[in-house]
């Protein structure tokens, strides 16, 4: 039976891709830095920290997967500004630290790094969907460190590792942080129809374009991707992408749109980044074309789930 190490599993897209491998009949074990009280009790838990050189490697030779599925990573943007050495210790020495433990104890295994598409950086400045050989000039600290990953991965394959890297766009659904925006709309749109916020949205730059995925099109993605294990010749870098630009205000006016109240909108100057761009859409050719793979679910139908996913939520927040 195929075999999948999933780092990063109790995570949003973690819990999201568990199920999915289930469902295509994968065995899992899957590795969290925590305890995975929240996760399915018929599946392997590992307690991992991949910035543990030597656990990283007892683990890999323990378990001896046939592929590896690299989630765990510090994702969050206002986060890399504030802990730039926890960002690069996990994203970038902690992805080595796998990738050795690969090359080392389970060399036959074949990997998927997430990247990310915040690697692009300033060239979506070019307001043009950008492809697998468009230029890297990472914004931020997180995207600095995804792109040094990028880098260490490429120098494993040249070693003889197996593998890919995704770079996925902005991925949304249920069970997604509120640091993130359209989880945050939701969130605060289920407060007020609940009462415990005023009817009143905060909400950051509404100007700006970007291409939404639904988490489940992006799990889908990866699980075609496992499926390059059993080809040679393939490309080691694939976008996920919807190629669609959508604007972040009429994200908005969606979820309001599906709501039952009458909601004013606010802007909050704190939900403002620094390195914001006007434009980031990417072009997903090459995934449709080697695995002839494309998004099937709706942005509406996305935002419709996390809504409702939100309304549950809050019932029990105190």
């Amino acid at each position: 039976m195929k075999h999948v190490l999933l780092t990063g599993a109790n995570g949003f897209v973690g819990k999201v891709l568990l199920e999915q491998l289930l469902a295509a009949g994968y065995r899992v074990s899957c590795a969290c830095t925590s305890p995975g009280a929240s996760l399915r009790a018929d599946v392997e838990h590992v307690l991992l920290d991949i910035r543990d050189a030597q656990a990283c490697a007892a683990t890999l030779e323990r378990i001896k997967p046939t592929h590896v599925l690299h989630l765990a990573a510090v994702s969050h943007v206002p986060t890399s500004f504030r802990d730039p050495l926890l960002t690069w210790n996990t994203n970038v020495l902690g992805t080595m630290n796998l990738l050795e433990a690969i090359k080392q104890k389970a060399p036959d295994a074949f990997v998927v790094l997430v990247s990310s598409s915040e690697v692009y950086g300033e060239a979506f400045k070019a307001g043009v969907a950008l492809d697998e050989s468009s230029p890297c000039l990472p914004m931020n600290p997180y995207a600095a460190s995804k792109l040094a990953a990028e880098l260490a991965g490429e120098q494993y394959f040249r070693q003889g590792v197996r593998g890919v890297i995704a770079r996925p766009f902005n991925h949304i659904g249920a069970g997604q942080s509120p640091d993130f925006v359209t989880a945050s709309f939701a969130r605060q749109i289920a407060l007020i129809e609940s009462g415990k916020q005023a009817p009143v949205i905060q909400v950051g730059n509404l100007d700006a374009y970007r291409d939404f995925l639904d988490v489940r099109d992006v799990c889908s993605a990866y699980l075609q991707l496992l499926t390059l294990s059993e080809q040679s010749g393939y490309p080691r870098l694939f976008n996920i992408s919807s190629a669609n630009a959508c604007q972040i205000r009429s994200v908005l006016n969606e979820l309001v749109g599906q709501s039952r109240q009458s909601i004013a909108v606010e802007l909050d100057p704190q939900r403002l980044r620094p390195s914001d761009i006007p434009f980031a859409v990417g072009n997903s050719d090459r995934m449709r074309d080697v695995l002839n793979w494309q998004p099937t679910i709706s942005l509406k139908d996305t935002l419709a789930s996390l809504l409702v996913d939100w309304r549950s939520r809050v019932e029990t927040e105190q």
